[in-house]
């Protein structure tokens, strides 16, 4: 980022106020930055406990709907779930972390009344019953994981515009600015040096 300089005072003002502005992004975005790590690794750690439990879970899951084929006929078993059917009404708003914006998933589920214990094997039963439980977890995972990529994302971002404020613009500004005022002390030192010799042949004219 080449920075074009000419060596007068009000571009050594206007680049004083530039590394001003320069030195308080800088500040204000490390701040954001690390705020947002903070809160990335919060969700991180929250998130990896849910996925676990989701993981093992689902196992189960899977087991006793292997058991409920076993134990019963492929018709039941069908019939069961198609019975078990209910409505799924799905919402998607936003809340803000430090100012990024993530997705909150809501469900509501209108369960059917149609379903009977009667007929079907006891595995089967707990496992629908502990779905409809856990599908607030897996849709609470898909929040999450949606969450971590904004934030990823977005502390990547900040942290490219950190590292060239710190590392590319700011020293520039400095360096720009330390040129300027070595360029107007000379300036002022001859501007100093020919006012005295002027004066010095002012002083002579008049003694003779």
């Amino acid at each position: 980022m080449a920075i074009q300089i000419n060596a007068t005072r009000m571009e050594y003002l206007k680049l004083r106020r530039r590394l001003v502005i320069a030195v308080k992004g800088h500040k204000l975005l490390k701040d954001k930055n690390e705020g947002l790590m903070r809160e990335f690794i919060v969700l991180l750690k929250s998130y990896k406990s849910l996925r676990q439990k989701v993981d093992v879970i689902l196992l189960k899951q899977m087991n006793l709907f292997v058991l409920a084929q076993i134990t019963a006929s492929s018709d039941c078993v069908y019939t069961a779930l198609e019975q078990s059917k209910g409505k799924l009404r799905m919402t998607i708003s936003e809340k803000s972390i430090l100012g990024v914006k993530v997705p909150v998933f809501g469900i509501s589920v209108t369960e059917s009344n149609a379903y009977s214990f009667l007929d079907t094997p006891v595995e089967l039963d707990n496992a629908i019953l502990q779905l409809r439980e856990f599908f607030q977890d897996i849709v609470r995972v898909a929040e999450m994981e949606q969450s971590i990529r904004i934030l990823a994302r977005e502390i990547e971002k900040i942290r490219r515009r950190v590292n060239a404020l710190e590392h590319i613009l700011i020293p520039q500004l400095r360096d720009s600015i330390k040129f300027i005022k070595s360029k107007l002390d000379e300036m002022e030192r001859s501007n100093i040096g020919r006012l005295m010799k002027i004066k010095e042949m002012l002083v002579s004219k008049e003694i003779t």
